[in-house]
């Protein structure tokens, strides 16, 4: 009796177990790709954000012989209620960041709202977008911030774009590449 209770119990087979292995294999290495096919789109869109926020800011400065956000003229472009006092000095520094998009959208040169207090732009990874003077490891100009990147994406957009070191180039990151943390991304302007 006990030969034939063993003879008609049901398991898999090699083969039944390899194939479903092979399908778990296949799941979990198509998710990773989907991840890196993401991630690579986040760079190329922060990428291009750099790229349209440079053209928007030398576009504005063409057009009125200076930077956005760091002009002093009255009502140009037209509906612009800050009072920028000082002379300009080609520094955004202080209100000036917020005030550089505002004057962006009221030169029709970018589209959006912003209110020249507060506001800033996103970018793909989340985090925020302006344009500051500062001196980043010895190298004082106007640079473009974008918080809250991937530290692997920071990595690669230093590495692709300029020399892949983080503090050296026009491209900087305000840590090492090898801290897993969330990065500031500085990119000369």
């Amino acid at each position: 009796m006990e030969k034939l209770r063993l003879r008609n119990r049901q398991g898999f087979t090699l083969v039944e177990l390899a194939l479903v292995l092979v399908i778990v294999g296949l799941l979990i290495t198509g998710v990773l790709k989907g991840e890196a096919l993401i991630q690579n789109a986040k760079v190329k869109k922060v990428v291009n954000q750099k790229e349209s926020i440079s053209a928007a800011f030398y576009t504005f400065y063409d057009r009125y012989g200076m930077y956005p956000g760091d002009e002093n003229i009255t009502n140009a472009p037209t509906g612009d209620t800050h009072e920028n006092t000082a002379a300009p000095n080609g520094q955004i520094n202080g209100n000036e960041q917020y005030w550089l998009f505002e004057d962006l959208v009221l030169s029709g040169i970018i589209n959006g709202s912003y209110n020249g207090t507060s506001d800033l732009p996103s970018n793909a990874f989340g985090g925020t977008i302006t344009i500051l003077w500062a001196n980043h490891y010895t190298l004082n100009d106007n640079w473009a911030t974008f918080t809250n990147i991937a530290y692997d994406a920071a990595e690669m957009i230093d590495r692709k774009y300029d020399d892949g070191v983080y503090n050296t180039g026009s491209i900087r990151a305000n840590q090492a590449y090898t801290n897993t943390a969330a990065k500031q991304l500085w990119w000369r302007m």
